[in-house]
């Protein structure tokens, strides 16, 4: 485990590190100053060494409960937008004193889920982000609660954390919880031991990962595996490490779980439509489609469809479906889903004889294709 610790993040470039909300607040919800200048502290230390750092940071609306005079988080999206907007000012305040001391400036970056599943939005994003990296800025991401709505909210900032370290091309992610790391059980219960290492999916069968999260925060242990996965198979590694043990985590000590990447880089136009493109329709694609698709790494023919579903126009991006609903895929499409609609099942030469040159070729050309 240490040895691949010391490989992976002792040598890590560019590290996004996410902190969660119970990790800078007290009992009483209020911003724990003194917990957040730790991190910052550990942070500048290692921007003072060479490294480049994004911190993704939770806590916006936890710092506003004390000002507001509430007992605890908010559960009405009014009270949650408005304790954010009083707590964003308070918590980048924080920040930016606590960098300061240690000479370094810091960018306030606030996004929706609508900035990071739009292309345009997302491209708009990462620019902003390799800008202050440019600029020696620290770049400060926190979800826009302010603005946010049920329906375009990240709901917890592990997705969020996972989106930006693929977007930045990171070498790493940390996540810091209030965990100190992944369980085969419930810590504490007889028997459950600390994960040092996942290497895939399959080291994950049987483990119980419901856990809720704190009442301070919003995420749980299935959220930071869910964001561990999505990370890794962009070919960033991952940490899950307590907040107390953020040192030994960014410098690559044993602590935590490693979460090793099992995917390669893409580019930053297809990890955008594997992680964050909200897609228009769906195609449905036969068993033997499916193989070719997964297996193969084949583009996807008119002859492999069943059903087109829903409205796309050529160039958006589409659900590659298998035929019990599992999505196996994403992609491109090279045609509209009224074009599609009229070609699937129909092979290459069919389509040139039957509908014009210019439908004979296949539906989704693999360089706009990722499998999932």
């Amino acid at each position: 485990m240490s040895e691949h610790l010391r490989h992976v993040m002792a040598h890590a470039r560019r590290v996004v590190v996410k902190v969660g909300s119970s990790s800078l607040t007290g009992p009483g919800g209020h911003l724990d100053e003194t917990r957040l200048g730790a991190l910052v502290d550990v942070l500048a230390r290692e921007r003072s060494g060479g490294r480049e750092v994004l911190l993704v940071t939770s806590g916006s609306i936890a710092a506003g409960i004390g000002p507001l005079g509430l007992t605890e988080r908010p559960t009405n999206l009014e009270l949650q937008q408005a304790a954010a907007s009083v707590g964003q000012g308070k918590l980048i305040h924080a920040y930016t004193q606590a960098f300061g001391r240690h000479g370094l400036d810091v960018g306030q970056v606030l996004l929706t889920s609508d900035d990071m599943v739009r292309r345009a939005h997302y491209g708009n994003a990462r620019r902003a982000l390799e800008s202050l990296l440019t600029l020696g800025v620290v770049p400060i991401i926190n979800e826009n609660d302010t603005v946010a709505t049920d329906e375009i909210r990240f709901g917890d900032n592990d997705r969020l954390a996972a989106l930006v370290a693929t977007a930045i091309a990171a070498d790493a992610l940390v996540l810091l919880t209030d965990v100190d790391a992944l369980y085969t059980a419930v810590p504490g219960s007889p028997g459950a031991h600390r994960i040092s290492v996942v290497h895939g999916p399959e080291d994950l069968g049987g483990i119980d990962i419901s856990r809720r999260g704190s009442s301070v925060g919003t995420g749980g242990m299935i959220t930071k595996v869910e964001a561990a996965s999505m990370a890794t198979t962009s070919g960033v590694a991952v940490v899950l490490a307590s907040a107390k043990d953020a040192g030994p985590a960014v410098a690559g000590e044993d602590v935590g779980t490693l979460f090793l990447p099992t995917g390669k880089r893409d580019t930053t136009r297809l990890q955008w439509l594997a992680h964050a493109a909200r897609t228009r329709g769906g195609i449905v694609l036969d068993d033997g489609a499916v193989r070719a698709v997964v297996s193969r790494r084949a583009s996807l023919l008119a002859a492999g469809v069943v059903e087109v579903r829903g409205q796309f126009e050529a160039g958006e991006p589409v659900d590659l479906l298998a035929t019990d609903g599992t999505l196996v895929a994403r992609g491109f499409a090279g045609f509209s889903a009224e074009e599609a609609g009229q070609m699937m099942g129909m092979s290459t030469d069919a389509l040139g004889e039957t509908l014009g040159e210019h439908y004979a070729r296949e539906l989704i050309h693999i360089d706009h294709l990722v499998v999932l």
